[in-house]
């Protein structure tokens, strides 16, 4: 991943987390790691925590954004999502698992970014 990748994904993941808040969300949590696994924002709202995978995109060349969370990186995302309900005692919560697609142009102060948060994106099947 080039430097320049990491920034646009670093910028488009700080355009989510203001695009949530102004949309009445609290944020938790950015970034939140564990061994082989992060979540980019856990937030909640109506007493329910989101856990939102953000990806950015400068075009479709390689399909939109949301197309990149497969079952693999869903599988990640619920691990982590785990590990954070049990660091701070949350599994009497409700969950769910969005994904934010940011799609982003050159412009450096964010005008033009377009936001597309897909609610519910997926589902814990098994654990």
């Amino acid at each position: 991943m080039t430097q320049r990748t990491k920034d646009l994904g670093k910028a488009g993941e700080h355009f989510a987390a203001n695009f949530l808040q102004n949309n009445g969300y609290k944020i938790l949590v950015q970034n939140f790691r564990i061994r082989r696994a992060e979540i980019d924002i856990v937030a909640e709202i109506n007493d329910t925590i989101i856990f939102v995978e953000v990806k950015t995109r400068t075009g479709n060349a390689f399909g939109l954004p949301a197309e990149a969370v497969d079952i693999h990186k869903q599988k990640k995302i619920i691990t982590a999502a785990m590990s954070f309900l049990q660091k701070y005692d949350l599994f009497n919560k409700l969950c769910r698992f969005d994904v934010i697609e940011v799609f982003a142009n050159d412009n450096k102060n964010f005008y033009g970014w377009k936001v597309n948060h897909i609610k519910n994106a997926f589902e814990v099947t098994e654990y």
